[in-house]
C-alpha cells in the first residue's frame, strides 16, 4: 500500500468518524443524555474530519445554531483545502518513501 492510499484510508475513517460523532450527540441531546464535549468536535475537524463533521452538522441539524460551529467548521475545512492546494501546487516535490 502507497502512502497516498493510507492517507486516503485515514481521511475516509476520520471523517466518517466525525459524521457519526456528530449524529451520536444530536441523538444524546435529544434524550438529555452524556453528551460528546464539543472541544471533541473541533479536534475531530482539526485532524482531518471537517467534511464529515459539516456534513452532520447540516445534516443532522446540530450545532447550527453556535456561531462558532456555524462558522468555525467551514472555516476548518477551508483552511485545509487551500493547505492541499498550496501543497499541491508548490514548487517542491514532496518525495514519499
Amino acid at each position: 500500500m502507497n502512502a497516498i492510499t493510507l492517507i486516503l484510508i485515514y481521511l475516509i475513517a476520520v471523517n466518517l468518524i466525525s459524521f457519526t460523532a456528530m449524529g451520536v450527540d444530536k441523538s444524546k441531546a435529544r434524550k438529555r443524555s452524556w453528551r460528546i464535549p464539543e472541544s471533541t468536535l473541533f479536534v475531530l475537524a482539526l485532524i482531518g474530519g471537517s467534511i464529515g463533521s459539516v456534513a452532520g452538522m447540516h445534516l443532522f441539524r446540530h450545532k447550527t445554531r453556535h456561531w462558532y460551529f456555524l462558522y468555525g467548521m467551514p472555516a476548518i475545512l477551508i483552511i485545509q483545502i487551500l493547505i492541499v492546494v498550496i501543497l499541491a501546487t508548490s514548487p517542491i516535490e514532496f518525495m514519499i518513501m
